[in-house]
């Protein structure tokens, strides 16, 4: 089966910092890829590559036999991207902000009315929908921000901590909605540092650190131990095993 994405040898340097060293990666359609580091590792530098949004890199990018490169707006057609963080234009109704995306994919005015109203309406925003956003808490805005990742029927969806501010019945419906998109053969690259989410929903864990991957493969794979969570493979991998020392020394610290 051809991959999906196909990324060879990706590197990247922020001045004389190297951060992506040479990252070799295949993703299969219908996968749910858990890609997961410490702070600086590279995560947010491969993301912002893949949606486009670098094009100073090393290596080869295809992104469904496309090369990132070469054919960048069809690549981008491809992708939802939802980020933890983003501009949303909140003086923007939800309605007015959704008609602006799905207009800038070419949707017609008729089914992103329709696929908004639907998709607002299982996060609960529909009474919302004509409410400027600069009156929203992060997690409506959140709700808006996934929407509007998903709006254009994406083959491939990008999601950078989609959880971010979310509460507990909304993170249950992300997640049946990362499942219901695995089913639909939808590609998920899913960032987060939530730990628990991620050993759940994942096909697939790629972990990387200091700018190469240290570990790819199941859940079960990566296991050195049957009792080991996720956590604890992150920390034993990326070498953050002493963390409990460094907690006492923390509080310590503060009785000086």
């Amino acid at each position: 089966m051809q991959p999906i994405i196909s990324i060879r040898e990706l590197r990247k340097n922020y001045g004389e910092k190297q951060v992506l060293k040479g990252i070799n990666l295949d993703i299969h359609p219908g996968q749910i890829i858990g890609y997961i580091g410490p702070n600086g590792a590279g995560k947010s530098t491969t993301v912002k590559i893949l949606i486009g949004l670098l094009g100073d890199f090393e290596g080869e990018v295809s992104i469904m036999g496309k090369d990132l490169r070469e054919d960048i707006l069809s690549v981008k057609s491809m992708i939802g991207y939802v980020p933890e963080n983003a501009e949303i234009y909140e003086v923007l109704t939800p309605m007015e902000y959704l008609s602006f995306i799905g207009k800038l994919y070419g949707l017609d005015d008729e089914l992103i009315e329709e696929r908004a109203m639907r998709m607002l309406q299982v996060f609960g925003l529909l009474e919302n929908k004509d409410q400027r956003m600069d009156t929203f808490s992060k997690g409506m805005r959140q709700k808006v921000l996934i929407t509007s990742g998903l709006l254009h029927n994406p083959q491939i969806v990008v999601l950078d901590e989609p959880l971010s501010g979310l509460d507990a019945n909304a993170v249950i419906i992300v997640k049946e909605i990362i499942t219901a998109l695995k089913r639909e053969n939808k590609t998920i690259f899913y960032c987060s540092h939530m730990m628990d989410v991620v050993e759940k929903v994942s096909d697939r864990i790629v972990l990387i650190d200091e700018g190469s991957i240290v570990a790819d493969g199941t859940f079960s794979s990566l296991k050195a131990h049957g009792d080991e969570t996720l956590e604890q493979i992150f920390a034993r991998l990326t070498g953050k095993q002493q963390s409990g020392a460094g907690v006492d020394e923390f509080i310590n610290a503060l009785g000086q």
